[in-house]
């Protein structure tokens, strides 16, 4: 699902747990696939793996029939009984550029995707993809790479293979919504309470007005975002029914309606069930009967392949479900076949699995106005309501237009449709009206990201786009720009509380800075790279060519981060709010837990002597020090699984590791502020001979006061809080 978690994915990759650690950030990214039987591991040797890496284009494969199969589908159409194709062609030398009304020629499109392809397939260790692309009403390439399953290898065909789409679902979400605008059910600027059942209303929780309709259409309804353990389940038992979910996972409000756009899988699903209690029918119906079925897409489906259950939609259909891709995971030596991933529990949002002719169809409908082949799934007012910007993210960044994420593309085209992200899976839908021309691209292996997100922005440029211009000058004066942008900032899409908060601390931040050389150095999970200052301090250009990014200025001081993605953004945050103020605590609350401990078995026989209350205390620090060592620990268990799999944080959440840990922490602190309230007795003592000499009380004191800060900045970061889990 697009921007969904995908700071918390690749931020727990990045920046990791400070705590597990005392030289640096542990590495987060979640652990190996879980056992059993519908997690059962698929690994694939090197040698059966599609091509690790090409320079400059990955070599032939050669070997047995499951290496071969993976090898020739990276290069043409996938119909698993005919013969291995031959190997593509290199694409051919460009020979010139096309006014926006002249088609691309199909033949040569196909060479050059196919050697895009092929080179990412390599470099980003993908095991399956799925392309096609639109013009002019009719499909000029489609596409499949790769396998779609491993044991037995089955390639992937881009007419039945289907991938998960992730929020590229929410789209038929908002053409649902539309067809109820369209006829006079439902209002954009009118509270969704008025559409939602009493146990899923939104509260007002002081906000000075309720939320809209359209707010949850622009991403801005102002609710915190909670995800692990709730978004994905890897288990059909743990499934809920989408009114369930929505009342039983309530976000709060923590900022105004209207105002700052940020993604929210809980609101689309929130319009989702509005828009089927307007019509009176379950969402998986009313989207199978409104949109999938008029519109022929025999292949797309918002159900799941999970045991019948009379509280839960029907299933998915045999037929389709043993078409299905499996997720992959690239290990660094082989691929892992991850469990499927249940969304059935918030399926507006992304539950959704389709393949590349669908999603042409789909395409094509949307470039066309909302009807296809004669039949009229929206009209024209949803049509200019598609491309129509309601509420933008930044300066020539992006913006929503009823759902749809517009995204400015090479040579100034703009581009309207949505990005999709599950666990597994990547994907993106674009179509660009001017260019009356879509792109569609799906992958299902998580490292697949930058494909997925640049495919249809080299397309643009190869056959419409002007030369890029040279960058900017770099500035003059890098100091003033290291006062202007230089900091840290943290993801505004996260839990205010807890300690999915004190993950998020961790792991949503985004770290700028400025080269020597006068540019802007960005480390994000979503983003990062080399950016060039414009004229306008809000907008920066990425020197890599990709979408241009922004900042919120302030008094000439960059408050905000908004990436190229424009789903969310990110605040600048005080040195407390810092992974290394974190890092030099707990260093320093660990360093005097050790000395601490060590202190019992060297202390020298003079230094027992001691008052009541003097011992009473040295207890206490003792047994404070095997706590914090108990706390870090646990969550380095929690942190080590997590390095190795992204989906471990979303399946299993909290976990013992981690209440353990927070549970430890948090009788840490308690007792902590116990040492620093004996400290009066403790310097008091008593006669010479039986107390302690001032060295160990300074030591003692300055140990007690290490772990209080400690104890205070887990506390503000919401680490001692198991209960919120």
């Amino acid at each position: 699902m697009r921007g969904v978690f995908r700071s918390t994915l690749r931020g727990l990759a990045l920046s990791g747990l400070t705590l597990a650690l005392l030289a640096g950030p542990a590495t987060l990214r979640a652990q190996t696939p879980p056992e059993g039987e519908n997690a059962a591991s698929q690994a694939v040797s090197p040698d059966e793996a599609p091509p690790q890496r090409a320079r400059p284009r990955p070599r032939p494969i050669t070997g047995p029939a499951p290496q071969t199969a993976i090898a020739d589908a990276a290069t043409a159409d996938q119909a698993p009984a005919s013969p291995a194709p031959a190997p593509a062609a290199p694409a051919p030398p460009f020979v010139g550029r096309l006014q926006p009304g002249e088609p691309i020629p199909a033949e040569e499109l196909d060479a050059f995707v196919n050697g895009v392809m092929r080179e990412a397939m390599a470099d980003q260790h993908i095991a399956g993809a799925t392309v096609s692309v639109v013009q002019n009403g009719q499909v000029i390439l489609k596409r499949g790479y790769g396998v779609a399953a491993l044991s037995p290898a089955r390639r992937v065909d881009p007419d039945q293979t289907l991938f998960r789409v992730g929020s590229i679902s929410k789209l038929f979400t908002w053409i649902a919504v539309m067809k109820e605008v369209e006829r006079g059910h439902m209002r954009l600027d009118a509270p969704v309470n008025l559409y939602l059942p009493e146990l899923l209303q939104v509260k007002d929780q002081g906000d000075q007005r309720q939320v809209l309709l359209q707010d949850l259409m622009t991403h801005s309804a102002g609710f915190e975002d909670r995800m692990l353990g709730r978004l994905f389940e890897r288990s059909p038992d743990r499934i809920r029914p989408l009114a369930l979910y929505l009342r039983q996972e309530k976000p709060r409000r923590v900022r105004g309606g209207g105002v700052i756009p940020e993604y929210s899988n809980y609101g689309a699903a929130l319009a989702g069930a509005a828009v089927a209690q307007v019509a009176g029918r379950p969402y998986e119906d009313l989207i199978e009967g409104e949109i999938i079925k008029p519109l022929g897409l025999s292949r797309t489906t918002f159900r799941e392949p999970y045991p019948a259950d009379p509280m839960l939609p029907a299933p998915m259909p045999q037929g389709l479900a043993a078409d299905v891709s499996r997720g992959f995971r690239w290990t660094g030596s082989v691929y892992d076949a991850r469990p499927f991933e249940y969304i059935s529990q918030i399926a507006p949002a992304g539950s959704a699995s389709s393949t590349a002719a669908d999603m042409a169809r789909l395409m094509n409908l949307i470039l066309a106005g909302g009807t296809l082949d004669g039949v009229s799934i929206y009209g024209p007012q949803t049509a200019q309501a598609f491309r129509i910007v309601t509420l933008r993210t930044g300066p020539g960044i992006a913006g929503w237009a009823s759902g749809f994420l517009q995204e400015r593309q090479p040579g100034g085209f703009d581009g309207y449709g949505h990005e999709g992200q599950t666990l597994s899976f990547r994907s993106k839908l674009l179509v660009i009206p001017a260019l009356n021309l879509g792109v569609f691209i799906a992958v299902n292996s998580e490292s697949g990201t930058p494909i997925v997100e640049r495919l249809s922005n080299l397309i643009v440029s190869r056959y419409y786009a002007p030369p890029r211009a040279a960058d900017p000058e770099p500035a003059a004066d890098p100091a003033a720009l290291r006062a202007a942008y230089a900091g840290q900032y943290l993801t505004e899409k996260r839990r205010y509380g807890g300690l999915e908060q004190f993950i998020a601390l961790l792991s949503g931040v985004v770290h700028v800075d400025v080269t020597r050389e006068g540019r802007l150095l960005v480390r994000a999970p979503d983003g990062g790279g080399l950016y060039a200052t414009t004229d306008n301090p809000e907008q920066v250009l990425p020197l890599d060519g990709s979408r241009p990014a922004g900042f919120q200025m302030v008094g000439g001081v960059a408050q905000r981060w908004r990436p190229p993605t424009g789903v969310q953004t990110y605040q600048r945050i005080g040195a407390l709010w810092q992974t290394r103020t974190l890092g030099a605590l707990a260093a320093a609350a660990l360093i005097a837990s050790l000395a601490t401990l060590v202190g019992i078995a060297t202390r020298d026989r003079r230094e027992f002597r001691q008052t009541p209350i003097q011992g009473g205390a040295s207890a206490l620090q003792t047994n404070t020090a095997v706590l914090w060592f108990v706390a870090v620990g646990s969550f380095a268990a929690w942190a080590i699984p997590a390095g190795r799999d992204s989906a471990y944080a979303f399946f299993f959440w909290p976990g013992p590791w981690v209440l353990v840990g927070s549970a430890s922490a948090l009788v840490a602190a308690i007792c902590s502020l116990g040492q620093v309230a004996m400290l009066p007795g403790i310097w008091r003592g008593g006669r010479r001979v039986d107390s302690w000499t001032a060295g160990r009380k300074l030591r003692f004191t300055a140990t007690a006061l290490i772990f209080l800060g400690f104890s205070t900045l887990l506390l503000m970061w919401g680490a001692l809080e198991p209960w919120t889990a």
